[in-house]
Protein backbone atom coordinates (compact mmCIF):
# COMPACT_ATOMS: atom_id res chain seq x y z
CA UNK A 1 0.00 0.00 0.00
CA UNK A 2 1.34 3.32 -1.01
CA UNK A 3 0.06 5.83 1.48
CA UNK A 4 1.06 8.79 -0.54
CA UNK A 5 -1.58 8.11 -2.80
CA UNK A 6 -5.38 8.97 -1.59
CA UNK A 7 -7.58 5.88 -1.49
CA UNK A 8 -9.85 6.11 -5.04
CA UNK A 9 -13.34 8.31 -4.24
CA UNK A 10 -16.09 5.91 -4.97
CA UNK A 11 -19.69 6.56 -5.49
CA UNK A 12 -22.51 5.32 -3.25
CA UNK A 13 -24.93 3.04 -5.10
CA UNK A 14 -26.59 0.63 -2.56
CA UNK A 15 -25.62 -0.19 0.57
CA UNK A 16 -25.44 -4.25 1.61
CA UNK A 17 -28.06 -4.31 4.62
CA UNK A 18 -28.47 -7.57 6.55
CA UNK A 19 -32.07 -8.16 7.03
CA UNK A 20 -33.17 -9.52 10.03
CA UNK A 21 -35.06 -12.98 10.59
CA UNK A 22 -38.64 -13.07 11.31
CA UNK A 23 -40.61 -15.11 13.74
CA UNK A 24 -44.05 -15.31 14.35
CA UNK A 25 -45.12 -14.68 18.07
CA UNK A 26 -49.01 -15.42 17.13
CA UNK A 27 -50.95 -14.30 14.07
CA UNK A 28 -50.67 -10.56 14.85
CA UNK A 29 -47.31 -9.96 16.40
CA UNK A 30 -44.07 -11.10 14.82
CA UNK A 31 -39.94 -11.21 16.42
CA UNK A 32 -37.07 -9.97 14.86
CA UNK A 33 -34.31 -11.09 14.94
CA UNK A 34 -30.80 -9.29 14.06
CA UNK A 35 -28.07 -12.40 15.19
CA UNK A 36 -24.97 -10.20 13.47
CA UNK A 37 -23.77 -9.00 16.86
CA UNK A 38 -19.47 -8.86 17.13
CA UNK A 39 -19.58 -8.44 20.50
CA UNK A 40 -21.58 -10.12 23.74
CA UNK A 41 -23.79 -6.82 24.28
CA UNK A 42 -27.21 -7.80 23.50
CA UNK A 43 -30.54 -6.06 23.36
CA UNK A 44 -33.99 -6.81 23.53
CA UNK A 45 -37.04 -4.41 22.91
CA UNK A 46 -41.08 -4.89 23.00
CA UNK A 47 -43.69 -2.59 21.73
CA UNK A 48 -46.62 -1.88 23.42
CA UNK A 49 -50.14 -0.89 21.83
CA UNK A 50 -49.83 1.72 25.03
CA UNK A 51 -49.54 5.38 23.37
CA UNK A 52 -51.39 8.40 24.26
CA UNK A 53 -54.00 7.81 22.24
CA UNK A 54 -54.91 4.99 24.18
CA UNK A 55 -57.18 5.52 27.62
CA UNK A 56 -57.90 9.12 29.42
CA UNK A 57 -55.05 11.68 29.29
CA UNK A 58 -52.06 10.78 31.15
CA UNK A 59 -53.06 7.85 31.87
CA UNK A 60 -50.53 5.84 29.69
CA UNK A 61 -47.71 7.92 30.80
CA UNK A 62 -47.85 6.92 34.52
CA UNK A 63 -48.96 3.26 33.49
CA UNK A 64 -45.48 2.95 31.77
CA UNK A 65 -43.95 4.70 34.47
CA UNK A 66 -44.73 1.87 36.89
CA UNK A 67 -43.94 -0.88 35.20
CA UNK A 68 -40.83 -1.91 37.60
CA UNK A 69 -43.22 -0.49 40.45
CA UNK A 70 -43.51 -4.33 42.22
CA UNK A 71 -46.45 -5.38 44.26
CA UNK A 72 -46.79 -5.84 47.63
CA UNK A 73 -44.18 -8.78 48.05
CA UNK A 74 -41.57 -6.21 46.11
CA UNK A 75 -40.80 -2.73 45.08
CA UNK A 76 -39.29 -0.58 42.63
CA UNK A 77 -35.73 -0.63 44.82
CA UNK A 78 -35.33 -3.80 45.06
CA UNK A 79 -36.03 -4.81 41.31
CA UNK A 80 -33.94 -2.32 39.64
CA UNK A 81 -30.96 -3.22 42.17
CA UNK A 82 -31.58 -7.28 41.02
CA UNK A 83 -31.17 -5.56 37.48
CA UNK A 84 -28.27 -4.34 38.14
CA UNK A 85 -26.25 -7.38 39.60
CA UNK A 86 -27.44 -8.89 36.12
CA UNK A 87 -25.60 -5.83 34.81
CA UNK A 88 -28.55 -4.53 32.77
CA UNK A 89 -30.19 -1.89 31.92
CA UNK A 90 -33.84 -0.90 31.51
CA UNK A 91 -35.55 2.04 29.89
CA UNK A 92 -39.31 2.70 28.42
CA UNK A 93 -41.12 5.43 27.34
CA UNK A 94 -44.33 6.29 25.19
CA UNK A 95 -45.41 7.60 22.08
CA UNK A 96 -48.38 9.02 20.66
CA UNK A 97 -49.21 5.54 19.08
CA UNK A 98 -47.27 3.14 21.09
CA UNK A 99 -44.82 2.34 23.98
CA UNK A 100 -41.70 0.16 24.38
CA UNK A 101 -39.78 -0.95 26.47
CA UNK A 102 -35.94 -1.71 26.35
CA UNK A 103 -33.32 -4.13 28.05
CA UNK A 104 -29.44 -4.48 27.23
CA UNK A 105 -27.28 -6.71 28.85
CA UNK A 106 -24.39 -9.32 27.96
CA UNK A 107 -25.87 -11.93 26.08
CA UNK A 108 -25.08 -14.69 28.81
CA UNK A 109 -27.18 -12.49 31.11
CA UNK A 110 -30.37 -11.47 29.03
CA UNK A 111 -32.32 -14.72 29.77
CA UNK A 112 -32.11 -14.52 33.13
CA UNK A 113 -32.98 -10.84 32.99
CA UNK A 114 -35.93 -10.92 30.30
CA UNK A 115 -37.45 -14.05 33.17
CA UNK A 116 -36.92 -11.74 35.87
CA UNK A 117 -38.61 -8.81 33.96
CA UNK A 118 -40.96 -10.55 32.92
CA UNK A 119 -42.20 -11.63 36.61
CA UNK A 120 -42.21 -8.09 37.74
CA UNK A 121 -43.76 -6.54 35.25
CA UNK A 122 -46.67 -9.35 34.94
CA UNK A 123 -47.21 -9.54 39.09
CA UNK A 124 -47.13 -5.32 39.08
CA UNK A 125 -50.18 -4.07 41.01
CA UNK A 126 -50.18 -0.39 40.78
CA UNK A 127 -49.22 0.02 44.83
CA UNK A 128 -50.93 3.75 46.50
CA UNK A 129 -47.57 3.70 47.77
CA UNK A 130 -45.74 4.03 44.01
CA UNK A 131 -48.81 5.33 42.30
CA UNK A 132 -48.35 8.76 44.86
CA UNK A 133 -44.69 8.89 44.38
CA UNK A 134 -45.00 8.97 41.35
CA UNK A 135 -48.15 11.50 41.17
CA UNK A 136 -45.59 13.98 43.25
CA UNK A 137 -42.72 13.60 40.99
CA UNK A 138 -44.78 14.14 37.35
CA UNK A 139 -47.03 16.95 39.31
CA UNK A 140 -43.64 18.74 40.39
CA UNK A 141 -41.99 18.21 36.77
CA UNK A 142 -45.00 19.73 35.00
CA UNK A 143 -44.97 22.54 36.95
CA UNK A 144 -41.64 23.67 36.85
CA UNK A 145 -42.46 22.76 32.64
CA UNK A 146 -45.05 25.25 32.48
CA UNK A 147 -42.32 28.13 33.35
CA UNK A 148 -40.70 27.03 29.97
CA UNK A 149 -41.94 28.52 26.34
CA UNK A 150 -40.28 26.09 24.54
CA UNK A 151 -43.08 23.58 26.98
CA UNK A 152 -46.46 25.77 26.25
CA UNK A 153 -45.30 25.96 22.74
CA UNK A 154 -44.94 21.92 22.07
CA UNK A 155 -48.55 21.77 24.41
CA UNK A 156 -50.20 24.39 21.77
CA UNK A 157 -48.87 22.93 18.47
CA UNK A 158 -50.20 20.08 19.61
CA UNK A 159 -53.52 20.88 20.11
CA UNK A 160 -53.69 22.38 16.67
CA UNK A 161 -51.54 20.41 14.51
CA UNK A 162 -54.02 17.85 15.58
CA UNK A 163 -56.92 19.78 15.64
CA UNK A 164 -59.10 17.44 14.09
CA UNK A 165 -58.57 14.66 16.45
CA UNK A 166 -59.41 14.69 20.25
CA UNK A 167 -57.19 11.89 20.73
CA UNK A 168 -54.24 12.86 19.31
CA UNK A 169 -54.90 16.19 20.45
CA UNK A 170 -55.04 15.93 24.15
CA UNK A 171 -52.83 17.22 26.29
CA UNK A 172 -52.44 16.49 30.17
CA UNK A 173 -53.96 19.41 32.61
CA UNK A 174 -53.29 20.57 36.53
CA UNK A 175 -56.55 18.80 37.00
CA UNK A 176 -55.15 15.13 36.23
CA UNK A 177 -52.80 14.57 38.87
CA UNK A 178 -55.86 15.69 41.33
CA UNK A 179 -57.73 12.58 39.82
CA UNK A 180 -54.87 9.73 39.10
CA UNK A 181 -57.55 6.26 39.38
CA UNK A 182 -55.68 3.45 40.50
CA UNK A 183 -58.22 0.80 38.68
CA UNK A 184 -58.16 2.89 35.72
CA UNK A 185 -54.21 2.61 35.52
CA UNK A 186 -54.84 -1.31 36.43
CA UNK A 187 -57.30 -1.33 33.70
CA UNK A 188 -55.02 -0.10 30.78
CA UNK A 189 -51.87 -1.92 32.20
CA UNK A 190 -53.69 -5.39 31.66
CA UNK A 191 -55.33 -4.28 28.34
CA UNK A 192 -52.30 -2.89 26.60
CA UNK A 193 -49.49 -4.01 27.81
CA UNK A 194 -50.48 -8.19 29.40
CA UNK A 195 -52.68 -8.09 26.06
CA UNK A 196 -51.51 -5.61 24.33
CA UNK A 197 -47.67 -6.51 22.82
CA UNK A 198 -47.57 -5.82 18.96
CA UNK A 199 -43.59 -6.66 18.55
CA UNK A 200 -40.50 -7.83 19.67
CA UNK A 201 -36.81 -6.89 17.96
CA UNK A 202 -33.87 -8.63 19.47
CA UNK A 203 -30.37 -8.04 18.58
CA UNK A 204 -27.48 -10.27 19.86
CA UNK A 205 -25.70 -13.51 18.92
CA UNK A 206 -28.21 -15.56 20.35
CA UNK A 207 -28.89 -19.47 19.20
CA UNK A 208 -31.60 -20.12 17.53
CA UNK A 209 -33.18 -21.81 21.11
CA UNK A 210 -32.66 -19.08 23.10
CA UNK A 211 -35.17 -16.87 20.40
CA UNK A 212 -38.13 -19.54 20.92
CA UNK A 213 -38.03 -19.05 24.76
CA UNK A 214 -38.25 -15.62 24.27
CA UNK A 215 -40.96 -16.02 22.23
CA UNK A 216 -42.71 -18.44 24.48
CA UNK A 217 -41.94 -16.28 27.26
CA UNK A 218 -43.88 -13.29 25.62
CA UNK A 219 -46.25 -14.77 24.07
CA UNK A 220 -48.78 -14.38 26.89
CA UNK A 221 -48.71 -10.54 26.30
CA UNK A 222 -48.93 -10.80 22.55
CA UNK A 223 -52.02 -8.51 20.90
CA UNK A 224 -54.80 -10.32 19.48
CA UNK A 225 -56.58 -7.83 17.54
CA UNK A 226 -55.54 -5.75 14.50
CA UNK A 227 -55.06 -2.52 15.21
CA UNK A 228 -56.30 0.61 13.62
CA UNK A 229 -54.84 4.00 13.34
CA UNK A 230 -56.29 7.69 12.14
CA UNK A 231 -55.17 8.55 8.59
CA UNK A 232 -57.04 11.74 7.94
CA UNK A 233 -55.52 14.31 9.88
CA UNK A 234 -55.90 18.05 9.73
CA UNK A 235 -54.03 20.61 11.18
CA UNK A 236 -55.65 24.17 11.97
CA UNK A 237 -53.79 26.74 10.14
CA UNK A 238 -53.23 29.90 11.49
CA UNK A 239 -51.23 32.13 13.94
CA UNK A 240 -51.57 31.28 17.55
CA UNK A 241 -49.52 32.98 20.49
CA UNK A 242 -49.25 31.76 24.22
CA UNK A 243 -48.72 35.01 26.60
CA UNK A 244 -46.05 34.25 29.50
CA UNK A 245 -45.35 37.82 30.48
CA UNK A 246 -41.88 36.86 32.00
CA UNK A 247 -40.14 35.28 29.80
CA UNK A 248 -37.31 36.16 27.73
CA UNK A 249 -37.35 34.41 24.81
CA UNK A 250 -40.24 33.12 23.14
CA UNK A 251 -40.31 29.60 21.30
CA UNK A 252 -41.91 29.27 18.08
CA UNK A 253 -43.03 26.55 16.05
CA UNK A 254 -44.50 26.36 12.20
CA UNK A 255 -45.31 22.75 10.73
CA UNK A 256 -48.37 21.23 9.12
CA UNK A 257 -49.73 17.56 8.31
CA UNK A 258 -47.65 16.02 5.38
CA UNK A 259 -46.81 12.43 4.85
CA UNK A 260 -44.57 9.40 6.25
CA UNK A 261 -42.83 6.67 4.40
CA UNK A 262 -45.76 4.95 2.07
CA UNK A 263 -45.99 8.79 0.15
CA UNK A 264 -44.09 8.71 -3.31
CA UNK A 265 -43.19 12.37 -2.34
CA UNK A 266 -41.25 11.27 1.30
CA UNK A 267 -37.50 10.68 -0.16
CA UNK A 268 -37.53 13.70 -2.42
CA UNK A 269 -38.90 16.45 0.10
CA UNK A 270 -36.68 15.30 2.91
CA UNK A 271 -33.99 16.51 1.05
CA UNK A 272 -35.64 19.24 0.67
CA UNK A 273 -36.16 19.33 4.58
CA UNK A 274 -32.53 18.95 4.63
CA UNK A 275 -31.69 22.08 2.46
CA UNK A 276 -34.24 24.02 4.93
CA UNK A 277 -33.23 23.27 8.48
CA UNK A 278 -32.01 19.77 8.85
CA UNK A 279 -28.76 20.18 9.14
CA UNK A 280 -25.87 22.70 10.48
CA UNK A 281 -25.19 24.18 7.18
CA UNK A 282 -29.22 25.04 6.08
CA UNK A 283 -30.76 27.71 5.47
CA UNK A 284 -32.64 28.06 8.53
CA UNK A 285 -29.66 27.96 9.85
CA UNK A 286 -27.26 30.25 7.96
CA UNK A 287 -29.92 32.68 7.90
CA UNK A 288 -31.78 32.89 11.44
CA UNK A 289 -28.80 31.95 13.85
CA UNK A 290 -25.48 33.26 11.83
CA UNK A 291 -26.74 35.84 9.92
CA UNK A 292 -29.36 37.50 12.20
CA UNK A 293 -28.19 36.09 15.69
CA UNK A 294 -31.86 35.48 16.59
CA UNK A 295 -31.25 31.98 18.13
CA UNK A 296 -28.63 29.70 19.39
CA UNK A 297 -30.38 27.12 16.85
CA UNK A 298 -33.26 26.71 14.83
CA UNK A 299 -33.97 22.69 12.70
CA UNK A 300 -36.90 21.72 10.68
CA UNK A 301 -38.14 17.89 10.93
CA UNK A 302 -40.61 15.18 9.93
CA UNK A 303 -41.94 12.93 12.48
CA UNK A 304 -43.47 10.20 11.23
CA UNK A 305 -47.33 8.04 12.76
CA UNK A 306 -48.50 5.05 11.25
CA UNK A 307 -50.71 6.56 8.41
CA UNK A 308 -49.18 10.27 8.59
CA UNK A 309 -46.79 12.33 9.42
CA UNK A 310 -46.08 16.17 9.83
CA UNK A 311 -43.68 18.60 8.88
CA UNK A 312 -42.36 21.32 11.83
CA UNK A 313 -39.68 23.98 12.38
CA UNK A 314 -38.79 24.72 15.76
CA UNK A 315 -36.58 27.37 17.74
CA UNK A 316 -36.05 29.71 20.58
CA UNK A 317 -35.19 33.47 20.30
CA UNK A 318 -35.11 36.58 21.88
CA UNK A 319 -38.86 37.56 22.51
CA UNK A 320 -38.43 40.99 21.01
CA UNK A 321 -37.02 39.30 17.19
CA UNK A 322 -39.90 36.63 17.52
CA UNK A 323 -42.37 38.47 14.91
CA UNK A 324 -38.83 38.84 12.70
CA UNK A 325 -38.28 35.44 12.70
CA UNK A 326 -41.15 34.38 11.49
CA UNK A 327 -40.98 36.95 8.56
CA UNK A 328 -37.14 34.80 8.11
CA UNK A 329 -38.76 31.43 7.89
CA UNK A 330 -41.66 32.76 5.63
CA UNK A 331 -38.75 34.20 3.36
CA UNK A 332 -37.08 30.97 3.15
CA UNK A 333 -40.33 29.24 1.63
CA UNK A 334 -40.90 31.93 -0.38
CA UNK A 335 -37.01 31.84 -1.77
CA UNK A 336 -36.87 27.69 -2.39
CA UNK A 337 -40.85 28.12 -4.07
CA UNK A 338 -39.33 31.35 -6.51
CA UNK A 339 -35.48 30.33 -6.55
CA UNK A 340 -33.57 26.99 -8.26
CA UNK A 341 -31.02 25.42 -5.59
CA UNK A 342 -27.75 26.42 -6.55
CA UNK A 343 -25.95 22.79 -8.08
CA UNK A 344 -23.15 23.48 -5.38
CA UNK A 345 -25.46 23.69 -2.75
CA UNK A 346 -27.25 20.64 -3.70
CA UNK A 347 -24.36 18.76 -4.18
CA UNK A 348 -23.19 19.25 -0.68
CA UNK A 349 -26.29 18.20 0.73
CA UNK A 350 -26.35 15.27 -1.22
CA UNK A 351 -22.82 14.51 -0.10
CA UNK A 352 -24.16 14.69 3.55
CA UNK A 353 -26.96 12.90 3.51
CA UNK A 354 -25.63 9.85 1.98
CA UNK A 355 -22.67 9.63 4.34
CA UNK A 356 -25.53 9.74 7.31
CA UNK A 357 -26.88 7.74 5.66
CA UNK A 358 -24.15 4.82 5.48
CA UNK A 359 -23.27 6.46 9.26
CA UNK A 360 -26.62 5.44 10.09
CA UNK A 361 -26.44 1.81 8.89
CA UNK A 362 -23.26 0.82 10.87
CA UNK A 363 -23.47 -2.39 12.38
CA UNK A 364 -26.39 -4.66 13.43
CA UNK A 365 -27.93 -2.41 16.33
CA UNK A 366 -28.37 0.41 13.49
CA UNK A 367 -29.34 -1.91 10.89
CA UNK A 368 -32.16 -2.90 13.11
CA UNK A 369 -32.96 0.53 14.11
CA UNK A 370 -33.40 1.43 10.28
CA UNK A 371 -35.32 -1.66 9.74
CA UNK A 372 -37.86 -1.33 12.37
CA UNK A 373 -38.46 2.69 10.95
CA UNK A 374 -39.26 1.19 7.71
CA UNK A 375 -41.21 -2.11 8.89
CA UNK A 376 -43.60 0.13 10.80
CA UNK A 377 -44.96 2.12 7.37
CA UNK A 378 -44.48 -1.35 5.23
CA UNK A 379 -41.07 -1.23 4.00
CA UNK A 380 -38.12 -3.20 4.23
CA UNK A 381 -34.27 -2.10 4.10
CA UNK A 382 -34.40 -1.69 0.61
CA UNK A 383 -36.36 1.46 1.06
CA UNK A 384 -32.70 3.25 1.94
CA UNK A 385 -31.22 1.93 -1.16
CA UNK A 386 -34.19 3.70 -3.54
CA UNK A 387 -33.73 6.62 -0.93
CA UNK A 388 -30.09 6.42 -2.38
CA UNK A 389 -30.85 6.67 -5.90
CA UNK A 390 -33.35 9.71 -4.64
CA UNK A 391 -30.58 11.21 -3.32
CA UNK A 392 -28.52 10.99 -6.62
CA UNK A 393 -31.21 11.89 -9.00
CA UNK A 394 -33.23 14.84 -7.75
CA UNK A 395 -32.69 18.05 -9.29
CA UNK A 396 -33.61 21.68 -8.35
CA UNK A 397 -36.35 22.20 -10.69
CA UNK A 398 -38.07 19.20 -8.31
CA UNK A 399 -37.24 20.72 -5.27
CA UNK A 400 -38.70 23.77 -6.22
CA UNK A 401 -41.90 22.03 -7.33
CA UNK A 402 -42.15 20.50 -4.19
CA UNK A 403 -41.71 23.52 -2.13
CA UNK A 404 -44.52 25.24 -4.09
CA UNK A 405 -46.51 21.93 -3.24
CA UNK A 406 -46.21 21.54 0.54
CA UNK A 407 -44.39 25.40 1.50
CA UNK A 408 -47.34 27.40 1.44
CA UNK A 409 -47.14 29.75 4.38
CA UNK A 410 -51.20 29.93 4.71
CA UNK A 411 -51.33 25.91 5.36
CA UNK A 412 -48.97 26.24 8.62
CA UNK A 413 -49.91 26.02 11.95
CA UNK A 414 -47.66 28.78 13.35
CA UNK A 415 -47.31 29.00 17.13
CA UNK A 416 -45.39 30.78 19.75
CA UNK A 417 -44.91 31.30 23.59
CA UNK A 418 -43.42 34.17 25.20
Amino acid sequence: MDRTIAPELKKIESIEFVEPKVYPVNDKVNLYWMKEVPNETARVELYFDGGTINGKKGTSSFVNGLLLSGNSVTNSIKINHQIDLLGGFFESGITTEGSAMSVYALRENMPELLTFLKKCISEMDCQEKEINELVQDKKQKFQVNLQKTRFLAQREFQKRIFASDIKYSQIVTPDYYENVNRIELQNFFDDNYLNGLTKIAVVGNFEEKQIQDIIQLFQPWACKKDLKYISDMQNEAGNFHIVKGDAMQSAVRVGRILFNKKHADYHDFMILNTILGDYFGSRLMTNIREDKGYTYGIGSMVAEYNNFGYFMIGTEVGKEVKDNTLVEIKMEFEILQKELVPEEELGLVQNYLLGQLLKSADGAYSMMDLYLSAQVHDKDLNFYNEEIKHIQEISPKRIQELAQKYLNWEDMTIVSAG
